[in-house]
């Protein structure tokens, strides 16, 4: 059986996520027809590089990514750093040919983006960008439906994703609210609400954007009696227009107090409707608009439809009807992933679709620093 080596670049709430993946892989796919070993890991400093090969059982921690990215005998490269750490180590990692499976987003800005786009033309190894939520099962439903036709024309649409981790004032100033680090909730949460959009309904082609600070310093991490400015945004509001011509609005916040990690979309088309929701992750909603009505009511209504953990074959452990939770979506994610590997065939969502979404995130940020429309 073949087993891949893989190899970590940072190993802090995302790198223990994709850790726990690979180590559960075979319990969720079976036959599962190969095997993955994480034998190398790096973090930022020399203690916690130590602490993560030991928790893994790795044979190396290192503070020096090109020693995975450049490792002959690595054969899958996850980037797990920080935004602004992606770059260099995908660079290294492209021009070593390995198999990357990088965490949202691609870099952290459009020009870095650029650098990215033109390194593809020579790259030939397998890659998948992790936007996991459009893997739960209800997503991917979802997806079949609105791409089928059976909705009709698309007219309208809306996504939400829901956090309240900003709520607070004294929430600290951590990595992903600093715009250096490539932060802010339209790079960690508008990422994965405009791609599962734009995997249920299409692309984009125009937006306007709003974006806020709801305060202007914040705690220092560890240090709760120095505060520092806030450069990045804890509110985005989208109002989008799809190439398909469908209008709708894409939100993004960690200001939401009450919600916990809720993600939610509706499509409305002329002959039926969609909703989904992470917080009920079970169900997908689906309305036919051409169900025959009467009087009485008829058969039009809403369906809920079980969708759970029914993923195909080979998806065996933990049966269909049991529920659902966020970090299945990130096994499968993963395994789509891995098929690809080790079938030589593309995955997607790659990373040109990753550096497509960039590019409309930068579109959100001109767009909220103009007030106008912008193409995208």
């Amino acid at each position: 059986m073949k087993t891949y080596n893989v190899g970590i670049l940072g190993f802090g709430f995302i790198g223990k996520v994709h850790a726990f993946c690979h180590h559960n892989l075979a319990y969720f796919y079976d036959p599962l027809p190969y095997r993955t070993r994480i034998t190398h890991v790096c973090t930022g400093r020399p203690e916690t590089a130590e602490k993560a090969r030991q928790f893994l059982g790795a044979e190396v921690g290192t503070t020096d990514y090109r020693l995975i990215t450049e490792n002959p005998d690595i054969d899958i490269v996850h980037i797990c750093s920080p935004n602004h750490e992606h770059k260099a180590a995908l660079l290294s990692a492209m021009a070593a040919g390995k198999a990357i499976y990088c965490d949202k987003p691609v870099v952290a800005n459009l020009g870095e983006a650029a650098e990215i786009e033109a390194a593809l033309k020579d790259y030939q190894g397998i890659n998948q960008v992790t936007f996991h939520l459009r893997f739960f099962a209800a997503a991917l439903r979802g997806a079949e439906i609105a791409r089928s036709g059976r909705l009709g024309r698309i007219l309208q649409f809306r996504a939400a994703f829901l956090h309240a981790g900003s709520a607070s004032p004294e929430a600290p100033l951590k990595w992903k609210l600093t715009a250096a680090a490539g932060g802010g909730v339209v790079a960690d949460l508008g990422s994965h609400a405009l791609d599962l959009v734009h995997a249920m309904l299409g692309d984009y082609s125009q937006l306007q954007a709003a974006t806020s600070i709801a305060y202007a310093d914040r705690p220092v991490p560890g240090d709760p009696g120095k505060r520092l400015p806030v450069d990045a945004e804890d509110l985005m509001l989208v109002t989008a227009r799809l190439a398909n011509g469908a209008l709708g609005t894409v939100e993004a916040t960690k200001l939401a107090m009450g919600a916990e990690d809720e993600l939610r979309i509706e499509i409305h088309g002329s002959q039926g409707a969609l909703r989904f929701n992470t917080m009920e992750p079970h169900w997908l909603d689906y309305y036919d608009g051409t169900a025959a009505d009467a009087a009485s009511g008829g058969t039009r209504g809403w369906t809920r439809i079980d969708c759970g953990m029914r993923y195909p074959t080979p998806a065996a452990m933990l049966p269909g009807r049991t529920t659902v939770g966020w970090i299945r979506a990130h096994v499968h994610s993963l395994y789509n992933f891995m098929d690809a590997v080790h079938n030589g065939r593309p995955a997607q969502p790659d990373l040109a679709h990753g550096l497509r979404i960039q590019a409309i995130m930068d579109a959100v940020y001109r767009s909220a620093k103009s007030g106008n429309w912008v193409d995208c």
